[in-house]
């Protein structure tokens, strides 16, 4: 075929009369960057409080279908471990295939208590839910502190302990929220009483969570019916509700009687603040 009925042939015929060296075309392999995925930052925390039932809700969330868990239950990324990287933070959790529709979280029990955590948690993770377990705070000091002579973290009576723990805490908060790197021993372990004036430490996530993203629930619901609170949080994370076949509770720490002194100045001592507390809520805790 001559080139000008080369040129009027179809792109078939032209094809066909081709050498057949023509045809050896090599393909490069081209080296595509590849595709980075979004790291995978949890769905929600719950934020505490200690010796409230962190770990057995924790354990019953897990169980879900739709609910994969972190690398540990406790990551204490945005209190103790800041100075990790975001991308640390993010490899906790598993990372979902494309399309898959599961959930993850964490619970730090010591969040909620820790001043600079509210709005580090906010400003890294602004949609993610937000679940607060709130125990009876005299309930709480006397578990806190005999889990913590169990552990050998105290060696004072409880009485001396109560008794301490204003000098032991005299500055720690200042200090805090004045350095993001300072680490407070005493505010992390031997604060029984402070941890439970929830009333100080509610408004700082009330101010820049949602209601739609902070779910309040009491502990003593978690323990009296465990499955109806279980489904109450699947609700609250938009997840179809599931049933267990046993509720286990963990981590329960078990106590002497305690003395009616030291009971009755404990539950002096938190009367205001759980009625500071219940105002603030719109809700009566029934501590009292």
């Amino acid at each position: 075929m001559g080139r000008s009925n080369f040129r009027n042939a179809s792109k078939c015929d032209r094809v066909s009369i081709l050498p057949s060296a023509a045809l050896s075309v090599q393909v490069q392999n081209i080296n595509l960057p590849s595709m980075k995925q979004t790291p995978k930052s949890p769905d929600f925390i719950i934020i505490g409080t200690q010796k409230g039932g962190t770990t057995s809700l924790y354990n019953y969330l897990i169980q879900h279908p739709q609910i994969a868990p972190a690398a540990q239950k406790e990551i204490h990324y945005f209190d103790l471990n800041f100075d990790q990287s975001w991308e640390w933070y993010c490899s906790q959790f598993p990372q979902p295939q494309t399309g898959e529709n599961i959930l993850t979280g964490e619970a730090s029990p010591y969040y909620i208590c820790h001043p600079q955590v509210p709005q580090r948690i906010y400003d890294l993770c602004p949609k993610v839910k937000i679940i607060a377990l709130l125990r009876d705070p005299v309930e709480r000091a006397i578990s806190h502190y005999y889990y913590y002579i169990k552990i050998r973290y105290e060696s004072l009576s409880l009485e001396e302990a109560i008794a301490a723990e204003p000098e032991r805490l005299k500055g720690e908060i200042e200090k805090l929220l004045a350095n993001p790197k300072y680490y407070s021993y005493e505010h992390q372990h031997h604060s029984y009483l402070a941890r439970g004036i929830y009333a100080d430490q509610l408004p700082a996530w009330m101010k820049l969570f949602p209601k739609s993203q902070l779910l309040i629930l009491k502990s003593e619901d978690l323990y009296t019916n465990p499955c109806g609170t279980y489904n109450s949080v699947l609700e609250f994370l938009d997840l179809p509700p599931h049933q267990l076949q046993t509720y286990e509770k963990y981590n329960a720490t078990q106590h002497p009687p305690i003395s009616d002194t030291v009971y009755e100045q404990l539950k002096a001592y938190f009367r205001s603040h759980n009625q500071r507390l219940a105002e603030m809520c719109d809700r009566d805790f029934g501590w009292d």
